[in-house]
């Protein structure tokens, strides 16, 4: 999914460079879609311009040397396949978290309880993260919709672990 998100961003910032590119893509939270690092983005950016679907335009800037981007024509054309492949995907959400709750009954409640507070932890701070980006005036409208149903199902999912909680405090 990050040559999508790498397309994607040049075709909205024509003649960026790389780490622009990076930038922009953690500025915009993209980790809450896509799990990347700083080495699989510069790796698909290499790919893409393997593939021909971008190419670099040298450009001074002030007194050193930029490697810009720009989309080709064949980069037009997998930006709508990549597009269509994952505008079509209906997956479920995943929690590793699920996982582990089948096994509830084999595990300590002590230790348990301390798994759903970590749960509780990190999921307020990324509520706390999608607040902030949703803030941001320069996000495009639909991506701000994106990031508002993530945040409401954040929000339910810290409703849900509380009351997980409050029922193994009350077993005790």
């Amino acid at each position: 999914m990050i040559p999508l998100l790498i397309l994607g961003l040049l075709k909205q910032n024509p003649g960026s460079y790389g780490y622009e590119l990076l930038a922009l893509m953690d500025e915009r939270h993209y980790k809450y879609i896509v799990n990347f690092t700083k080495g699989s983005f510069y790796y698909n950016l290499q790919q893409l311009e393997e593939k021909q679907y971008i190419k670099k335009v040298d450009q001074l800037d002030n007194t050193r040397e930029t490697r810009n981007y720009i989309i080709t024509e064949l980069g037009d054309n997998e930006f709508e396949k990549l597009m269509y492949k994952y505008g079509s995907k209906t997956e479920y959400i995943n929690l590793s978290f699920y996982a582990a709750m089948l096994f509830t009954d084999e595990y300590k409640s002590e230790e348990l309880t301390k798994l759903i507070e970590i749960q509780i932890e990190q999921t307020k701070k990324k509520i706390s993260l999608l607040e902030q980006s949703i803030q941001y005036e320069t996000i495009p409208a639909y991506f701000k919709k994106m990031l508002e149903n993530s945040l409401s199902h954040h929000l339910v999912n810290v409703q849900w672990f509380e009351g997980l909680l409050k029922e193994i405090r009350n077993e005790n």
